[in-house]
């Protein structure tokens, strides 16, 4: 699989390969979180098939892409839109976090308090 230098992966789940990567800048997160991130992922790649990728863009927001096999017809492009609608909803606030983090430690951005 390949990526372009400049993107940013968070994690990738990998249905056809079985596996499970997180990124270079993100083996540090508490373990809770890279828990959580790959139960999410690998239930994604179970039940539609393919590869999910969680990637920053280069404001630091999380953005969900999907690719599958052009031989894959298990893969469930639909399913796939309402699944990352789903996850947008239920993992809001981790989903937030997650962007939060990213904007501190790789843009030296300061959180602003509530």
């Amino acid at each position: 699989m390949e990526f372009n230098e400049d993107e940013i992966i968070l994690c990738v789940a990998n249905a056809y390969t079985k596996s499970f990567y997180v990124g270079e800048g993100f083996k540090n997160l508490p373990q809770s979180i890279l828990d959580e991130l790959k139960i999410m992922c690998v239930l994604f790649t179970e039940d539609i098939g393919g590869i999910l990728i969680l990637k920053f863009d280069e404001d630091g927001n999380l953005e969900y892409e999907t690719r599958n096999a052009p031989d894959d017809f298990g893969y469930d492009e639909i399913g796939s839109v309402l699944k990352i609608k789903q996850f947008q909803r239920e993992k809001r606030e981790l989903m937030e976090s997650l962007e939060n983090y990213y904007r501190v430690v790789f843009f030296g951005e300061e959180l602003e308090e509530e």
